[in-house]
């Protein structure tokens, strides 16, 4: 097959796990702490084929690099909605160990524990933090009070800025890095931080992106038609 096949199915192929990415971006628009993916497109050398591909292909996509710029911040007027001012994860314990995330939505589960919607137990800097029925406050330093008193303190972290985050689910993050505890973080209570996408910005893209993908498509329709179709009435003749 010519190597312009390859280039043109390889761009298309790219393109295709680009597109997947909006639409993901797209659909968590109104998911709480959710951060957007962006990636770019790398030359594939043949030799490295291999390595690259399953096939032979001259472009892939790079690496996809999550944009952790916040979101804006939503005032919601419930206690127990929280965002972080600046840097910084809440930590959350699950079956598969700890987790990191932005989503300060907590709700109190049945035998009073702190979680988030999804019901992992939100980490204090003691453990899981416990509440009463009754009012739960929450201080700027993380500081959880249920009727006045003081029951633990939020867990906040931050990670070097080399560490490398993978999503888990729209808007939990899992990594091998070491986390940091923040010292003095900078909790807002009655607050939520939103998705950073910008959805008018990523239709721009999608549309960009679809209209690449259909030029690719013609060039390899033009190979197929007329190019190798002339190749083969020559060869034909002789």
């Amino acid at each position: 097959m010519a190597g312009g096949y390859y280039t043109a199915l390889s761009g298309m192929q790219a393109r295709q796990e680009a597109l997947d990415r909006i639409a993901s971006d797209i659909a968590n628009a109104s998911t709480t702490g959710y951060k957007t993916e962006r990636a770019g497109t790398r030359q594939a050398d043949r030799p490295s084929f291999g390595q690259a591909l399953q096939s032979a292909v001259d472009v892939v996509n790079s690496e996809a690099q999550l944009d952790m710029r916040s979101g804006s911040i939503a005032s919601t007027g419930r206690s127990m909605d929280l965002s972080i001012d600046g840097d910084g994860f809440f930590v959350v314990e699950t079956a598969q160990g700890p987790r990191y995330t932005r989503n300060g939505h907590l709700v109190r589960d049945g035998e009073g524990v702190l979680t988030n919607d999804a019901g992992d137990v939100v980490q204090g800097t003691a453990g899981p933090i416990k509440v009463g029925p009754g009012q739960i406050d929450i201080d700027p330093d993380g500081t959880v009070k249920n009727n006045g008193a003081s029951v633990g303190t939020l867990k906040v972290v931050a990670f070097a800025a080399d560490a490398k985050l993978e999503r888990e689910g729209g808007s939990r993050f899992r990594t091998a890095a070491t986390p940091e505890v923040v010292a003095k973080p900078l909790v807002r209570s009655g607050t939520l931080e939103q998705s950073n996408v910008s959805v008018m910005e990523r239709i721009a893209e999608m549309t960009e992106v679809s209209r690449s993908f259909a030029s690719l498509m013609r060039a390899i329709t033009v190979l197929v038609n007329d190019v190798d179709k002339g190749a083969i009435s020559e060869l034909g003749r002789r």
